[in-house]
């Protein structure tokens, strides 16, 4: 039996469409949504187009200003120094949990992503090594096994995305941030809580310098 009710809704669509286009920068920082304009290029209606812009306010992606209309997010200073605040108190608990928790073949699966972690980052590959190293994180963040922080810190990194490939292209922020991912690592092998929530943070809190 053909049914639709299982189909994905078109708004989801564009709103993954829309968020590539953010991430690679077509949309810049800063830049007006057109929903007309967007629509009549993606050749759908206005309706998907103003729901999947929705969605991206929702993630922190776009900005919805009052009689303004909508508007790529512009992340500040301030504005980081914030979410860093926030995702260091929740990923250095996320790492504390899976360090207590982990099987051996979760620990083995994260073994497995930091040693592909230790090759993109001695190909220079950055947007491999940043695809690796959210995979790293996600895993750490899985088995934890909290969903509602693993929702706010998802939603987090959607708006870091837009500026971490920044920090990972400032002289030596590729080679400390693999050693410091390696001490992660380290921790959570030897079952070490306070170890790996110590070096969750000192990660994350080196992340914010080298971006600012």
């Amino acid at each position: 039996m053909n049914t639709k009710l299982n189909n994905r809704p078109l708004y989801e669509d564009v709103a993954d469409r829309l968020r590539e286009q953010i991430f690679a920068k077509q949309l810049a920082p800063g830049s007006w949504l057109d929903e007309q304009s967007l629509a009549e290029q993606f050749g759908i209606s206005r309706t998907p187009m103003r729901e999947a812009i929705k969605v991206l306010a929702s993630e922190g992606l776009v900005t919805i200003k009052m009689r303004r209309g909508a508007y790529v997010t512009e992340v500040a200073k301030k504005d980081l120094e914030q979410i860093f605040c926030v995702l260091t108190l929740l990923e250095g608990e996320a790492a504390r949990e899976t360090a207590a928790k982990a099987t051996e073949e979760e620990l083995n699966q994260l073994d497995y992503w930091h040693h592909r972690l230790e090759k993109a980052a001695a190909d220079r590959d950055i947007e491999q090594f940043f695809e690796i190293n959210g995979k790293f994180h996600e895993l750490i963040q899985e088995i934890a096994g909290n969903r509602w922080m693993n929702g706010v810190i998802a939603d987090l990194r959607k708006v870091l995305k837009l500026h971490r490939k920044d920090s990972l292209m400032s002289t030596g922020r590729l080679q400390n941030s693999l050693i410091e991912q390696r001490a992660i690592l380290n921790a959570l092998l030897k079952r070490d809580q306070a170890g790996a929530e110590t070096a969750m943070r000192k990660h994350l809190t080196r992340g914010l310098e080298a971006l600012k």
